[in-house]
């Protein structure tokens, strides 16, 4: 069973797995960041001042200063500006997937074309059933 487990971990695709998660958790505090630190803050100054992240819906009537002393209240909330800020998160991943992937396939396209020609320039040598016909009409002799 060790052994078994210890065939599985070494496959590539679960070591390529672990080091995708393990990147993609670095990312995504990269992202929010971004998101928090760069975007907001211009989307902001666009719709005068707004900060998603603290647009919120009072449900309990005592009004609140802040989200944040809302939810240190106890009370409940229908904070929707963290809503916009993780769809704006999300379709920064989603892009930025997007472009690695369209790079990753464009790099893959360039390799497997430069086999196809490395492959075509190469000297076609005789074809298997060529070298059978030849070995078997050597042992007739």
């Amino acid at each position: 069973m060790l052994n078994e487990f210890k065939a599985f971990i070494a496959k590539g695709n679960v070591v390529d797995l672990a080091v995708g998660i393990i990147i993609g958790a670095a990312f995504t505090a990269i992202v929010s960041s971004l998101v928090a630190d760069l975007i907001n803050p211009i989307i902001g100054l666009v719709t005068g001042g707004v900060d998603f992240s603290n647009l919120y819906i009072d449900l309990s009537g005592t009004n609140p200063v802040s989200l944040a002393a809302a939810k240190e209240a106890g009370a409940p909330v229908f904070a929707y500006g963290s809503f916009i800020t993780a769809v704006i998160n999300f379709l920064i991943i989603a892009w930025v997937v997007f472009l690695l992937v369209k790079a990753v396939n464009k790099l893959k396209e360039a390799t497997a074309k430069k086999e196809a020609a490395a492959a075509a320039a190469a000297p076609a040598g005789p074809t298997e059933l060529a070298v059978l016909l030849e070995i078997r009409d050597a042992l007739k002799k």
